[in-house]
């Protein structure tokens, strides 16, 4: 058992302090993959602390201690949709909010922003399977399972999403 799901069991359970160690385990991914995903650090912030709060609430109806992870980022994803529902600026003003991001949002994430700009210029399903790999360390067949989608399908629409990507980015 790794410490990640000793850890989640403590939590289940109602340790505090355990959640909060998972807490910090999970926070940069969260945070990098709703920053991508909003495009603005403040809402990436406010996105990663009312999942928080949610999964905080919630951690006792976790069902499985291995399945933490996949199960805080689906609670994020789903707060990212709604979020995105509610604003009112298309894919343009969005790529536009990203480029005048100059500063790293941390000291450990310095992306930059013709790569922001370029994943804003992606559909939003390929966007998030993009993400979910990179910062949530999903398969295909995890990320399938999430969006409702054949794994096959989505280790597709990833290589034409990072083949677009790459093209962008030259």
């Amino acid at each position: 058992m790794d410490d990640m799901t000793r850890l989640a069991e403590r939590a289940r359970a109602g340790d505090v302090e355990a959640f909060g160690a998972l807490y910090t385990l999970v926070y940069q991914d969260m945070f990098r993959y709703a920053y991508y995903m909003l495009g603005q650090r403040e809402d990436a912030e406010d996105a990663v602390m009312d999942v928080v709060g949610e999964a905080y609430a919630q951690i006792r109806h976790l069902r499985s201690a291995e399945a933490f992870r996949g199960w805080i980022f689906r609670i994020l994803s789903a707060n990212i949709k709604r979020r995105r529902k509610g604003y009112l600026s298309k894919d343009a003003e969005l790529t536009e909010a990203m480029a005048e991001t100059v500063a790293a949002p941390n000291s450990d994430f310095s992306a930059n922003a013709d790569l922001r700009e370029a994943l804003t210029s992606l559909p939003e399903q390929d966007r998030t399977i993009i993400l979910l790999h990179i910062f949530g360390g999903y398969t295909s067949a995890e990320i399938g399972r999430m969006l409702h989608m054949k794994d096959a399908t989505v280790r597709s629409r990833e290589k034409r999403a990072l083949e677009k990507l790459r093209k962008t980015m030259v």
